[in-house]
Protein backbone atom coordinates (compact mmCIF):
# COMPACT_ATOMS: atom_id res chain seq x y z
CA UNK A 1 0.00 0.00 0.00
CA UNK A 2 0.96 3.44 -1.00
CA UNK A 3 2.60 5.29 2.39
CA UNK A 4 1.03 8.57 2.85
CA UNK A 5 3.32 11.31 2.53
CA UNK A 6 2.89 12.99 5.53
CA UNK A 7 1.31 12.55 8.70
CA UNK A 8 -1.55 14.56 9.09
CA UNK A 9 -1.18 15.89 12.69
CA UNK A 10 2.12 18.04 10.89
CA UNK A 11 -0.71 19.87 8.82
CA UNK A 12 -2.78 23.01 10.02
CA UNK A 13 -6.29 23.04 11.22
CA UNK A 14 -7.34 25.14 8.42
CA UNK A 15 -9.11 23.05 5.17
CA UNK A 16 -6.91 22.40 2.94
CA UNK A 17 -7.62 21.64 -0.82
CA UNK A 18 -7.38 18.66 -2.35
CA UNK A 19 -6.14 18.55 -6.02
CA UNK A 20 -6.03 15.16 -8.11
CA UNK A 21 -3.59 14.58 -11.12
CA UNK A 22 -4.85 12.55 -13.72
CA UNK A 23 -2.22 12.52 -16.64
CA UNK A 24 -3.72 10.55 -19.53
CA UNK A 25 -5.21 12.51 -22.47
CA UNK A 26 -6.65 11.04 -26.14
CA UNK A 27 -3.72 13.26 -27.75
CA UNK A 28 -1.09 15.57 -26.61
CA UNK A 29 -1.58 18.97 -27.49
CA UNK A 30 1.56 20.84 -29.27
CA UNK A 31 1.99 23.41 -26.76
CA UNK A 32 1.67 21.07 -23.71
CA UNK A 33 4.94 20.67 -21.38
CA UNK A 34 3.09 18.91 -18.53
CA UNK A 35 3.74 15.66 -17.77
CA UNK A 36 0.69 14.07 -19.75
CA UNK A 37 -0.33 12.15 -22.37
CA UNK A 38 -1.23 9.12 -24.05
CA UNK A 39 -0.76 5.95 -22.09
CA UNK A 40 -1.75 2.58 -22.10
CA UNK A 41 -5.00 1.17 -20.57
CA UNK A 42 -2.96 -1.15 -18.56
CA UNK A 43 -0.98 2.05 -16.85
CA UNK A 44 -4.26 3.92 -17.28
CA UNK A 45 -5.64 1.09 -14.00
CA UNK A 46 -2.77 -0.01 -12.06
CA UNK A 47 -2.38 4.44 -11.64
CA UNK A 48 -6.21 4.94 -10.86
CA UNK A 49 -5.48 2.10 -8.34
CA UNK A 50 -1.83 3.34 -6.77
CA UNK A 51 -4.01 7.16 -7.25
CA UNK A 52 -6.97 6.02 -4.78
CA UNK A 53 -4.47 4.18 -2.19
CA UNK A 54 -3.18 7.44 -2.08
CA UNK A 55 -5.80 9.84 -1.40
CA UNK A 56 -6.84 6.86 0.97
CA UNK A 57 -3.48 7.19 3.51
CA UNK A 58 -4.39 10.45 5.05
CA UNK A 59 -7.42 12.18 5.56
CA UNK A 60 -7.39 14.69 3.57
CA UNK A 61 -10.34 13.68 1.84
CA UNK A 62 -12.10 14.33 4.83
CA UNK A 63 -10.97 17.16 5.68
CA UNK A 64 -10.23 19.03 2.41
CA UNK A 65 -13.33 21.91 1.03
CA UNK A 66 -12.28 22.15 -2.30
CA UNK A 67 -11.24 19.69 -4.82
CA UNK A 68 -9.51 20.17 -8.04
CA UNK A 69 -9.30 17.92 -10.71
CA UNK A 70 -6.73 18.65 -13.12
CA UNK A 71 -4.85 16.95 -15.63
CA UNK A 72 -4.30 15.81 -18.58
CA UNK A 73 -7.77 15.20 -19.40
CA UNK A 74 -9.49 14.30 -16.18
CA UNK A 75 -12.93 14.73 -18.00
CA UNK A 76 -11.99 11.04 -19.37
CA UNK A 77 -12.74 9.50 -15.65
CA UNK A 78 -15.40 7.63 -15.56
CA UNK A 79 -17.92 7.35 -12.98
CA UNK A 80 -16.34 4.06 -11.33
CA UNK A 81 -12.64 5.90 -11.67
CA UNK A 82 -14.29 8.60 -9.58
CA UNK A 83 -15.83 7.05 -7.12
CA UNK A 84 -12.67 4.60 -6.55
CA UNK A 85 -10.41 7.81 -6.69
CA UNK A 86 -12.67 9.37 -4.06
CA UNK A 87 -13.36 6.58 -1.87
CA UNK A 88 -17.17 6.31 -2.75
CA UNK A 89 -17.49 9.73 -1.36
CA UNK A 90 -20.35 12.07 -2.37
CA UNK A 91 -20.57 14.87 -0.71
CA UNK A 92 -21.13 18.68 -0.96
CA UNK A 93 -17.65 20.83 -1.54
CA UNK A 94 -17.16 24.46 -1.14
CA UNK A 95 -15.78 24.09 -4.42
CA UNK A 96 -15.32 20.68 -7.01
CA UNK A 97 -13.79 21.29 -10.17
CA UNK A 98 -12.86 19.39 -12.77
CA UNK A 99 -10.96 20.09 -16.17
CA UNK A 100 -12.87 19.20 -19.21
CA UNK A 101 -11.45 19.33 -23.40
CA UNK A 102 -14.29 20.32 -25.49
CA UNK A 103 -15.86 16.97 -26.74
CA UNK A 104 -15.91 15.50 -23.36
CA UNK A 105 -19.03 17.23 -22.30
CA UNK A 106 -21.91 14.58 -22.60
CA UNK A 107 -25.12 14.51 -20.54
CA UNK A 108 -24.13 11.52 -18.98
CA UNK A 109 -20.60 12.93 -17.94
CA UNK A 110 -22.37 16.23 -16.50
CA UNK A 111 -25.20 14.30 -14.95
CA UNK A 112 -22.23 11.90 -12.78
CA UNK A 113 -20.02 14.85 -12.54
CA UNK A 114 -23.35 16.61 -10.21
CA UNK A 115 -24.36 13.41 -8.69
CA UNK A 116 -20.31 13.76 -7.17
CA UNK A 117 -20.72 16.85 -6.15
CA UNK A 118 -18.84 18.73 -8.86
CA UNK A 119 -19.75 22.05 -9.05
CA UNK A 120 -17.54 23.73 -11.40
CA UNK A 121 -16.24 22.49 -14.68
CA UNK A 122 -13.22 24.64 -16.82
CA UNK A 123 -13.23 23.88 -20.65
CA UNK A 124 -9.76 23.92 -22.17
CA UNK A 125 -10.46 25.62 -25.22
CA UNK A 126 -8.07 27.55 -25.80
CA UNK A 127 -9.13 28.98 -29.44
CA UNK A 128 -12.47 29.10 -30.88
CA UNK A 129 -10.98 29.35 -34.23
CA UNK A 130 -11.06 25.87 -35.86
CA UNK A 131 -7.62 26.52 -37.44
CA UNK A 132 -5.93 28.13 -34.67
CA UNK A 133 -7.41 25.09 -32.39
CA UNK A 134 -6.77 22.20 -34.61
CA UNK A 135 -2.67 23.96 -34.95
CA UNK A 136 -2.57 23.03 -31.36
CA UNK A 137 -4.15 20.20 -31.40
CA UNK A 138 -7.94 20.81 -30.92
CA UNK A 139 -10.25 19.48 -32.63
CA UNK A 140 -13.25 21.57 -31.53
CA UNK A 141 -15.43 23.95 -32.91
CA UNK A 142 -17.17 27.22 -31.50
CA UNK A 143 -20.51 25.72 -31.97
CA UNK A 144 -19.81 22.56 -29.97
CA UNK A 145 -18.41 24.54 -27.03
CA UNK A 146 -21.65 26.57 -27.07
CA UNK A 147 -23.45 23.41 -26.93
CA UNK A 148 -21.61 21.69 -24.50
CA UNK A 149 -21.85 24.51 -22.01
CA UNK A 150 -25.87 24.43 -22.74
CA UNK A 151 -25.50 20.74 -21.59
CA UNK A 152 -23.48 21.95 -18.47
CA UNK A 153 -26.10 24.90 -17.63
CA UNK A 154 -28.80 22.37 -17.83
CA UNK A 155 -27.06 19.69 -15.41
CA UNK A 156 -26.98 22.29 -13.01
CA UNK A 157 -23.54 23.00 -12.90
CA UNK A 158 -22.95 26.73 -11.13
CA UNK A 159 -20.01 28.05 -12.37
CA UNK A 160 -18.12 27.59 -15.83
CA UNK A 161 -14.73 28.51 -16.66
CA UNK A 162 -13.38 28.95 -19.97
CA UNK A 163 -9.23 28.78 -21.03
CA UNK A 164 -7.85 30.98 -23.64
CA UNK A 165 -3.78 30.65 -24.83
CA UNK A 166 -2.54 33.94 -26.60
CA UNK A 167 -0.05 33.33 -29.07
CA UNK A 168 -0.65 30.41 -30.15
CA UNK A 169 0.20 29.73 -34.11
CA UNK A 170 -1.87 30.83 -36.79
CA UNK A 171 -3.16 33.64 -34.19
CA UNK A 172 -4.11 36.84 -36.06
CA UNK A 173 -5.96 40.25 -34.07
CA UNK A 174 -8.97 39.11 -35.80
CA UNK A 175 -9.42 35.49 -34.46
CA UNK A 176 -8.43 36.68 -30.92
CA UNK A 177 -11.27 39.26 -31.13
CA UNK A 178 -13.55 35.97 -32.12
CA UNK A 179 -12.66 34.28 -28.91
CA UNK A 180 -13.53 37.46 -26.64
CA UNK A 181 -16.65 37.26 -28.47
CA UNK A 182 -17.49 34.09 -27.74
CA UNK A 183 -16.76 34.78 -24.58
CA UNK A 184 -19.00 37.15 -24.44
CA UNK A 185 -21.84 35.63 -25.63
CA UNK A 186 -21.45 32.88 -23.67
CA UNK A 187 -21.32 34.35 -20.38
CA UNK A 188 -18.99 32.07 -18.29
CA UNK A 189 -18.33 33.21 -14.53
CA UNK A 190 -14.60 32.66 -15.24
CA UNK A 191 -12.34 33.27 -17.76
CA UNK A 192 -8.60 32.31 -18.06
CA UNK A 193 -6.12 33.70 -20.29
CA UNK A 194 -2.16 32.57 -20.52
CA UNK A 195 0.43 33.27 -22.98
CA UNK A 196 2.00 31.12 -24.65
CA UNK A 197 5.37 29.58 -23.25
CA UNK A 198 6.69 27.33 -25.89
CA UNK A 199 9.83 25.26 -24.18
CA UNK A 200 11.76 22.74 -25.10
CA UNK A 201 9.32 20.49 -23.41
CA UNK A 202 6.83 20.79 -26.07
CA UNK A 203 6.46 19.34 -29.24
CA UNK A 204 5.69 23.24 -30.38
CA UNK A 205 8.51 24.67 -28.64
CA UNK A 206 11.00 22.17 -29.70
CA UNK A 207 9.77 22.60 -33.39
CA UNK A 208 10.07 25.85 -32.72
CA UNK A 209 13.98 26.08 -31.35
CA UNK A 210 14.93 23.92 -34.19
CA UNK A 211 13.42 26.20 -37.25
CA UNK A 212 11.26 23.71 -38.24
CA UNK A 213 8.15 24.06 -39.74
CA UNK A 214 5.62 21.87 -38.08
CA UNK A 215 2.71 22.93 -36.03
CA UNK A 216 2.69 25.76 -37.20
CA UNK A 217 5.93 26.92 -35.55
CA UNK A 218 6.65 29.22 -38.24
CA UNK A 219 3.58 31.63 -37.52
CA UNK A 220 3.62 31.90 -34.00
CA UNK A 221 2.83 35.19 -32.44
CA UNK A 222 5.85 37.54 -31.84
CA UNK A 223 5.86 38.51 -27.84
CA UNK A 224 4.83 41.74 -28.16
CA UNK A 225 2.07 40.53 -30.84
CA UNK A 226 1.03 37.89 -28.05
CA UNK A 227 1.36 40.98 -25.29
CA UNK A 228 -1.05 43.01 -27.25
CA UNK A 229 -3.40 40.06 -27.51
CA UNK A 230 -3.47 39.68 -23.75
CA UNK A 231 -3.84 43.21 -23.07
CA UNK A 232 -6.15 43.34 -25.34
CA UNK A 233 -8.53 40.42 -23.46
CA UNK A 234 -7.72 42.85 -20.07
CA UNK A 235 -9.80 45.20 -21.35
CA UNK A 236 -12.74 42.72 -23.20
CA UNK A 237 -13.08 40.89 -20.02
CA UNK A 238 -13.48 43.88 -17.72
CA UNK A 239 -16.30 45.72 -20.23
CA UNK A 240 -17.87 42.05 -19.88
CA UNK A 241 -17.90 42.24 -16.22
CA UNK A 242 -14.69 39.95 -15.40
CA UNK A 243 -12.36 41.12 -12.69
CA UNK A 244 -8.99 40.89 -13.12
CA UNK A 245 -8.40 39.26 -10.05
CA UNK A 246 -4.95 37.07 -10.60
CA UNK A 247 -2.20 37.57 -13.41
CA UNK A 248 -4.21 34.85 -15.85
CA UNK A 249 -7.64 34.51 -14.29
CA UNK A 250 -10.85 36.82 -14.28
CA UNK A 251 -13.70 36.29 -12.35
CA UNK A 252 -17.56 37.60 -12.27
CA UNK A 253 -18.01 39.17 -8.17
CA UNK A 254 -17.76 35.67 -6.42
CA UNK A 255 -17.10 33.36 -8.87
CA UNK A 256 -13.15 33.41 -8.28
CA UNK A 257 -11.50 30.12 -8.31
CA UNK A 258 -11.47 28.84 -4.64
CA UNK A 259 -9.59 26.08 -4.86
CA UNK A 260 -6.52 27.63 -6.91
CA UNK A 261 -6.85 30.68 -4.31
CA UNK A 262 -5.30 28.61 -1.75
CA UNK A 263 -2.24 28.53 -3.84
CA UNK A 264 -1.86 32.54 -4.27
CA UNK A 265 -2.65 33.41 -0.29
CA UNK A 266 0.05 30.83 1.03
CA UNK A 267 -3.22 27.93 2.41
CA UNK A 268 -2.70 24.74 2.77
CA UNK A 269 -2.97 22.11 -0.41
CA UNK A 270 -2.47 18.68 -1.21
CA UNK A 271 -1.88 17.04 -4.27
CA UNK A 272 -2.50 13.08 -5.17
CA UNK A 273 -0.97 11.44 -8.20
CA UNK A 274 2.10 12.26 -10.43
CA UNK A 275 3.48 15.34 -10.29
CA UNK A 276 1.04 16.66 -8.12
CA UNK A 277 2.22 19.41 -5.59
CA UNK A 278 1.68 19.78 -1.85
CA UNK A 279 1.83 22.51 0.67
CA UNK A 280 1.04 22.46 4.48
CA UNK A 281 2.17 25.92 5.56
CA UNK A 282 6.22 24.82 6.35
CA UNK A 283 6.88 22.21 3.83
CA UNK A 284 6.33 21.41 0.30
CA UNK A 285 6.43 17.91 -1.46
CA UNK A 286 5.85 16.48 -4.98
CA UNK A 287 4.94 13.50 -6.38
CA UNK A 288 7.63 11.38 -9.04
CA UNK A 289 6.75 13.26 -11.88
CA UNK A 290 5.80 10.69 -14.98
CA UNK A 291 2.51 8.47 -13.91
CA UNK A 292 4.85 5.14 -15.35
CA UNK A 293 7.40 6.21 -11.97
CA UNK A 294 4.67 7.23 -9.67
CA UNK A 295 2.95 3.55 -9.91
CA UNK A 296 5.93 2.04 -9.90
CA UNK A 297 6.82 3.86 -6.24
CA UNK A 298 3.47 2.50 -5.35
CA UNK A 299 3.99 -0.99 -6.46
CA UNK A 300 6.94 -1.10 -4.56
CA UNK A 301 5.44 0.58 -1.40
CA UNK A 302 7.26 3.77 -1.51
CA UNK A 303 6.37 6.91 -0.28
CA UNK A 304 4.14 8.78 -2.84
CA UNK A 305 6.67 12.08 -1.78
CA UNK A 306 9.86 12.11 -4.54
CA UNK A 307 10.88 15.09 -3.06
CA UNK A 308 9.93 17.16 -0.06
CA UNK A 309 11.57 20.65 1.29
CA UNK A 310 11.20 22.48 4.53
CA UNK A 311 10.94 26.21 4.15
CA UNK A 312 13.69 28.30 6.05
CA UNK A 313 13.04 32.03 6.53
CA UNK A 314 14.00 33.21 3.26
CA UNK A 315 12.30 30.93 1.08
CA UNK A 316 9.29 30.92 3.06
CA UNK A 317 9.46 35.17 2.78
CA UNK A 318 10.38 34.55 -0.98
CA UNK A 319 7.08 31.73 -1.96
CA UNK A 320 4.69 34.23 -0.25
CA UNK A 321 5.57 37.07 -1.81
CA UNK A 322 6.00 35.20 -4.77
CA UNK A 323 2.27 33.57 -4.83
CA UNK A 324 0.41 36.90 -3.37
CA UNK A 325 1.54 39.21 -6.41
CA UNK A 326 0.11 36.99 -8.47
CA UNK A 327 -3.23 38.65 -6.68
CA UNK A 328 -4.03 42.11 -8.48
CA UNK A 329 -5.05 42.54 -5.16
CA UNK A 330 -1.45 42.43 -4.45
CA UNK A 331 1.16 40.61 -1.58
CA UNK A 332 0.48 41.66 2.22
CA UNK A 333 3.75 42.57 3.57
CA UNK A 334 5.21 41.28 7.05
CA UNK A 335 7.90 43.37 8.81
CA UNK A 336 11.32 42.65 7.16
CA UNK A 337 9.79 41.32 3.88
CA UNK A 338 11.79 44.16 1.97
CA UNK A 339 14.93 44.33 3.91
CA UNK A 340 18.08 44.81 2.06
CA UNK A 341 15.35 45.21 -1.32
CA UNK A 342 15.00 48.66 -1.15
CA UNK A 343 16.87 49.75 -3.81
CA UNK A 344 15.22 47.33 -6.25
CA UNK A 345 11.76 48.57 -5.06
CA UNK A 346 12.76 51.91 -6.04
CA UNK A 347 14.16 51.20 -9.13
CA UNK A 348 10.89 48.61 -9.85
CA UNK A 349 8.63 51.76 -8.35
CA UNK A 350 10.42 53.91 -10.83
CA UNK A 351 9.75 51.64 -13.58
CA UNK A 352 6.01 52.31 -12.90
CA UNK A 353 5.54 48.14 -12.67
CA UNK A 354 5.03 47.83 -8.84
CA UNK A 355 2.87 50.08 -6.63
CA UNK A 356 1.77 50.33 -2.49
CA UNK A 357 -1.34 51.34 -2.10
CA UNK A 358 -1.14 51.34 1.37
CA UNK A 359 2.29 51.15 3.76
CA UNK A 360 1.61 47.20 4.05
CA UNK A 361 0.92 46.31 0.84
CA UNK A 362 2.68 45.72 -2.35
CA UNK A 363 1.03 45.06 -5.65
CA UNK A 364 2.06 44.57 -9.59
CA UNK A 365 0.50 47.63 -11.78
CA UNK A 366 -1.22 46.99 -14.93
CA UNK A 367 2.08 47.33 -16.79
CA UNK A 368 3.90 45.34 -14.63
CA UNK A 369 1.51 42.65 -14.73
CA UNK A 370 3.45 41.98 -18.37
CA UNK A 371 6.97 42.10 -16.62
CA UNK A 372 5.95 39.67 -13.73
CA UNK A 373 8.87 37.66 -14.14
CA UNK A 374 10.95 39.81 -14.33
CA UNK A 375 9.60 41.31 -10.69
CA UNK A 376 10.02 38.44 -9.15
CA UNK A 377 13.37 37.89 -10.06
CA UNK A 378 14.61 41.85 -9.11
CA UNK A 379 12.62 41.59 -5.72
CA UNK A 380 12.75 38.20 -4.36
CA UNK A 381 16.07 36.59 -5.50
CA UNK A 382 19.62 37.02 -5.24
Amino acid sequence: MLRPAFEAETTPRAAPGLYVSFPFCRQKCTYCNFASGVFSQDLRRRYVTALAAEAAASDTLDRADTLYLGGGTPSLLTGEELDEILGGRRREWAEATVEAAPGDVTEEAARLWRERGIDRVSLGVQSFDRRVAAAAGRKHSAEQVEQEISILRRAGVERISVDLIAGLAHQKEADWEESLDWIERLEVEHASVYMLDADDDSRLGAEIRSEGGRYGARDVPSDDQTADFYERAIERLAAMGLEHYEISNFARPGCESAHNLKYWTFAPYVGVGSDAHSFDGAERWNNARMASEYVARWERGELAAAERETLDAVRRRQDRLLTGLRLRAGAPLEPGDLDGREEALEQLLQKGWVERPEPQRLRLTSSGVLFANEVFLELLFE
